[in-house]
């Protein structure tokens, strides 16, 4: 699932770009690359707890917003950190409902490499777009 960080895009906070060949890939996408920001080495995360996560927004920009702010509290409430994402998008009468099953476990100071604090996900610049059939996100944390 590719995604890249964009330096050039926020001056004080951390900015990425993620893509996806469907929805579902899109917001796993973005998840890891949130989560990337916080723990160096994704493959570190061993998969000890299952995690569900469920959202729901009348708008996909608003839905993926939330999503990553879940994950972020969660990080801060539970002191977990995920090393991977199961995302199933719905759209019913004009609502998406998300529904994910993450795999995580618990920081370790000394087994996982912490990069900074993600505090946020911000709504400057922040878009959801379809572009032929690959869908692509712009996303900026606060940290």
């Amino acid at each position: 699932m590719p995604y890249k960080f964009v330096e050039d895009l926020s001056v004080a906070d951390v900015a990425f770009v993620a893509s996806g060949d469907s929805l579902e890939e899109l917001f796993e996408s973005s998840a890891l690359a949130t989560t990337n920001v916080m723990v160096k080495d994704l493959k570190k995360i061993e998969f000890k707890k299952r995690r569900k996560i469920t959202v729901s927004d009348k708008s996909i920009e608003k839905l993926l917003f939330n999503f990553l702010q879940e994950i972020i509290y969660v990080k801060d409430a539970e002191l977990l950190v995920f090393g991977k994402y199961n995302v199933r998008i719905k759209d019913r009468a004009g609502t998406y409902s998300l529904v994910c099953i993450a795999f995580s476990e618990k920081i370790d100071m000394e087994k996982h490499e912490l990069v900074v604090d993600v505090k946020a996900v911000t709504y400057h610049l922040f878009e959801v777009k379809q572009e032929g059939k690959k869908w692509k996100a712009k996303v900026i944390l606060d940290i």
